[in-house]
């Protein structure tokens, strides 16, 4: 079979023909990244994030962003609220605020949702935490306010048991546990006031809006998340890692299944995050292993999932060998492609892997194309942001 009988150009047909070719129609459809902060493939995710919503039904939008954050800036495109140049600052983490592409998505959800009555919604569906974790103040503050007594704490106890917020964000934490109060007393306590608040939240639904609802539901999930996550910050087992590493992406797949119940949302996202395998890590001399999130959401989807991975020929100055993957889809007559990535894997046989001299670049692993619905592939990619 030759590789081009597996690809399409990536446009509007394309992209409605991939998803006609699917078993249902995913609620979830993952757009995976090779590369965090690639120009090019931002500016090509807001051209399919427009097709889908313009032709596919699609309302939601979710990006591996704080989700805490992400409500700054689904208030500024449902309701006006604030400025732009204000949302892109206080409405992302990991610096996703300073991307030209998300600018350019955010006005164009705001003008969109101006002009139609049913609105755009914007998600940001990692927890507040990258390797250290944010202070759970503001989850469990917002929690206690949305609920009506009898309550099991008051506001002052909360505060007295977080405590002073740099005791959570200690980046120091992440290499050295002794550092992290995740198993102090307190937090102990914290974390069975987080449980019975989000138990008493059961409780009290039917008084709720459904978007009190909406946001109670995520303060509590972050709350006990957070928690969770704190306290094996403080672990000294060898499991360590991998297991806050799971955790992390466990919070991001209960996110994803809230996204999910507002009907058909792109999600965007490492690919990394997406992918339906196990995810390896070397560290140290330890074999780290967990799910990710896309594989988590799946098993509660099913085939209402699907997952696009991203790929990139020419990363800067860095050309892909011919004998890779990325090296056999850069001879496609388009410089942005869509290819059956189950039709691919059967096409090509024993491509060697790539080894990129671009550090935050990860290549496809050919040993993993058929757990993958589809890759969109970029020929060329110029505009990169320097990490570390």
């Amino acid at each position: 079979m030759d590789i081009k009988d597996t690809a399409r150009p990536l446009d509007g047909a394309g992209i409605s023909g991939f998803l006609r070719s699917l078993p249902a129609k995913p609620l979830l459809l993952g757009l995976g990244e090779a590369r965090h902060f690639v120009g090019e493939l931002g500016e090509l995710r807001n051209e399919i994030f427009r097709h889908l919503v313009e032709h596919e039904g699609y309302r939601s939008f979710a990006i591996e962003s704080d989700c805490l954050m992400g409500l700054v800036v689904d208030d500024h495109i449902t309701t006006g609220a604030g400025t732009l140049d204000d949302v892109m600052e206080r409405g992302f983490s990991h610096g996703f605020g300073e991307s030209p592409a998300n600018r350019k998505l955010v006005r164009w959800m705001r003008a969109y949702n101006e002009e139609h009555d049913e609105k755009l919604r914007f998600f940001g569906f990692d927890g507040p935490l990258e390797y250290w974790a944010a202070s759970p103040r503001q989850a469990l503050t917002a929690l206690h306010a949305l609920l009506d007594g009898p309550l099991p704490c008051t506001l002052e106890t909360l505060d007295t048991l977080l405590g002073p917020d740099d005791r959570w964000t200690n980046e120091a934490t992440v290499m050295d546990p002794s550092q992290s109060i995740g198993q102090s007393a307190e937090a102990q306590q914290l974390r069975l006031i987080a449980d019975d608040l989000v138990a008493l939240l059961d409780t009290q639904a039917p008084r709720l809006s459904a978007e009190d609802r909406e946001r109670a539901a995520l303060y509590g999930r972050t709350a006990v998340g957070l928690l969770r996550y704190h306290h094996w910050m403080a672990d000294t087992s060898p499991a360590r890692i991998a297991r806050l590493s799971g955790l992390r992406d466990a919070m991001m797949a209960a996110n994803l299944r809230a996204v999910a119940e507002h009907g058909p949302a792109l999600v965007f996202t490492h690919n990394l995050h997406l992918q339906r395998n196990k995810s390896l890590m070397s560290f140290g001399d330890q074999a780290l292993e967990w799910w990710s999130a896309g594989a988590i959401a799946e098993t509660h989807l099913g085939d209402r999932y699907a997952f696009l991975a991203s790929a990139l020929g020419t990363v800067g100055d860095d050309t892909p060998p011919s004998d890779t993957v990325e090296g056999l889809l850069s001879t496609l007559p388009w410089d942005h492609s869509l290819i059956d990535a189950r039709r691919l894997a059967e096409a090509i046989t024993e491509p060697a892997p790539r080894v990129s001299h671009d550090f935050a670049y990860f290549p496809l692993d050919p040993a993993q194309l058929d757990m993958i619905d589809g890759v969109v592939f970029l020929r060329q990619a110029v505009r990169l942001k320097k990490l570390g």
